[in-house]
């Protein structure tokens, strides 16, 4: 996936000491440039913008990858040699050297040659697979997750193509296996199945390795379309996972190239069932070299373990949802597929979530995001309001409370909404009614590790400042959202939604209307397309781009510039409570 980021010119320099010359390659997370250091030496230099990296790439406020590379050294993996941070046009980039590698990468090769026979290719993988025993053997066990043909270099400086693994950016250890990857970060059709559910073990690199020995062999991935690739990010996942279903095809492979011991091989690295894999990497390179021999029963049984799958009730889901892409990647990420396959997650010891807290200003759309979640999830939706769980009798608001959380987990899987969070379980702190207090220790046992019994509790709030600590940590709500004003590409997206099936003139422009509406909430865009539709109505005319741009005229944001900025500032705060990063230099979560 390419960089959206700018590319720096030739002569710009760095840290007042790296001279780019000309950029190198560039994926989802960091640009890569060919430089020349103070000494002349040229180096590869890799530079990150830290403002665009979720907050599980950090720990304790730095780089996992970083911390992961200084503790390698092994001829097949780029050692790094320097690293820092440094402020480029007032963002923060963290930089990173190697030494320049004096070649090609496997997909420039792939772009030229097309495809590599088994002679080629098969000494490249085993090679490859000395450096993967070598991080998958380290007292702190290393996953790549992100073995590409565009992270492996070959080396040409040597009398042979000597591959080098490099693309850290990814990287965990299985202590880390709490630190999430980014799915846009990955390649669909290179990782290994558990790895687009979050879960990464060692066969998750072996995986990857299987499948870009056959891109390799065969010109492309394993199970690759681009028509897939087409759908919007939220669908793709699952389109891959039902095209996997499907046994490996190797109808056109030339039988005098590739014999039955290496289709036996690529079927065991590439199966969906994790005990069928290669364990090790060792015995993934025996196989190559033809040391051990498979039969045909060995792998016949790769692809007969299906992903289990529950029936989703009807709804439109995420689809529904305008814009706000990053939103749905972090809800699809670090929630849904934790609860789709729980079992998948607990079998390696992952936790599952209990809840969400979405925050933000009034109208950004908080209990529509979280009726639009059930749906798309599945599970059973109950939204509750504070009137309908407060009593004036003493103790009947827990027991209302302790009823709500017993039917839910009768009825589970249950996503519980709770709208105006704040007057459940108002802070603690002062002079706070024993009543009052008494109903937040209830909310906050029954949501003790309620995911356990199928309830995931979604809570909504406009005060956010006002909610117990207590809800925050672990084992409760477990995420925190932010749900700021829609950015440009949002309200673009809101407006031809909202405008999709009305009597529309062609001369509106979205992209001007988003433009006119910066700061406009999900609520007052709907606000001025209906009060547009009314105007058109009483001439019986279209929707045109003047009626829509003199309704913006007329009709101000609903939400103050400086209420916005309290709850910037307020993420902030918990941001940095979180991860003790400054997130100054960090944006919300695609929304401005």
């Amino acid at each position: 996936m390419e960089s959206k980021q700018n590319i720096f010119p030739k002569g710009t320099v760095i840290a007042d000491r790296y001279e780019i010359q000309f950029p190198i390659g560039s994926n989802s997370f960091v640009q890569s440039y060919r430089a020349k250091n103070k000494s002349g030496n040229i180096i590869r230099l890799d530079l990150i913008n830290l403002a665009s990296l979720p907050s599980s790439f950090f720990e304790e406020g730095k780089l996992i990858q970083v911390s992961l590379l200084k503790k390698i050294k092994h001829t097949n993996i780029s050692a790094l040699k320097e690293e820092g941070e440094t402020i480029i046009d007032k963002q923060k980039f963290a930089y990173l050297t190697f030494d320049f590698i004096s070649g090609e990468t496997l997909a420039e090769k792939l772009k030229r040659e097309g495809k590599l026979s088994p002679y080629e290719a098969v000494p490249i993988v085993t090679e490859l697979l000395e450096a993967i025993e070598y991080l998958h053997n380290k007292s702190e066990p290393i996953i790549h997750n992100g073995i590409l043909p565009t992270s492996i270099f070959l080396d040409l400086s040597t009398k042979r193509e000597k591959p080098v693994l490099t693309g850290f950016e990814q990287a965990r250890t299985l202590e880390n296996s709490n630190q999430s990857v980014s799915i846009k970060g990955l390649s669909f059709f290179h990782s290994a199945p558990e790895l687009l559910n979050g879960v990464f073990i060692p066969q998750s690199d072996l995986f990857s390795v299987g499948a870009l020995l056959h891109h390799l062999l065969f010109g492309v991935a394993p199970w690759y379309n681009e028509n897939i690739l087409s759908q919007p990010l939220n669908k793709v996942k699952g389109l891959v996972e039902q095209a996997r279903e499907k046994k490996l095809s190797f109808d056109f492979a030339d039988e005098n190239e590739i014999d039955d011991q290496l289709k036996f091989t690529l079927t065991k690295a590439l199966s969906i069932d994790i005990e069928q894999r290669f364990q090790t990497a060792e015995d993934f390179s025996k196989a190559l070299k033809r040391e051990v021999m498979l039969e045909k029963q060995e792998v016949e049984k790769s692809f007969e373990k299906k992903i289990e799958k529950k029936e989703k009730k009807k709804g439109s889901g995420f689809d529904q949802i305008a814009g706000m892409s990053e939103l749905k990647e972090i809800l699809y990420t670090d929630v849904i597929r934790a609860l789709s396959e729980k079992e998948l997650y607990a079998s390696y010891g992952i936790t599952i979530p209990n809840g969400m807290l979405l925050y933000g200003p009034p109208g950004c759309g908080k209990t529509f995001i979280a009726q639009k979640f059930a749906d798309e999830i599945g599970y059973n939706f109950v939204m509750i309001k504070p009137s309908d769980l407060k009593s004036k009798w003493v103790n009947a608001t827990e027991e209302n409370i302790g009823k709500l959380f017993k039917e839910a987990e009768a009825n589970a899987p249950t996503i519980i909404f709770i709208d105006e969070l704040d007057a459940i379980v108002p802070s603690r702190e002062g002079d706070l009614h024993q009543g009052a207090a008494s109903a937040v220790n209830e909310v906050l046992a029954q949501m003790t590790n309620c995911g356990e019994r199928g309830i995931f509790v979604i809570g909504a709030t406009n005060r956010p400042e006002k909610i117990d600590a207590a809800i925050l940590r672990a084992g409760r709500l477990d995420k925190t959202i932010y749900l700021s004003p829609p950015d440009k590409a949002a309200r673009a997206a809101m407006f031809k939604l909202y405008l999709k099936d009305r009597p529309v003139d062609l001369s509106v422009d979205y992209d001007i209307l988003s433009l006119l509406t910066e700061n406009y909430v999900s609520s007052d865009i709907k606000f001025l397309i209906d009060e547009a539709s009314r105007q058109a109505l009483k001439v019986k005319s279209r929707i045109t781009m003047e009626v829509l741009q003199t309704v913006i005229k007329t009709n101000k944001p609903s939400v103050t510039l400086k209420e916005i900025n309290k709850y910037v500032a307020l993420k902030q705060k918990w941001d940095n409570e979180k991860g003790g990063k400054d997130d100054n230099d960090r944006t919300p979560i695609g929304f401005k």
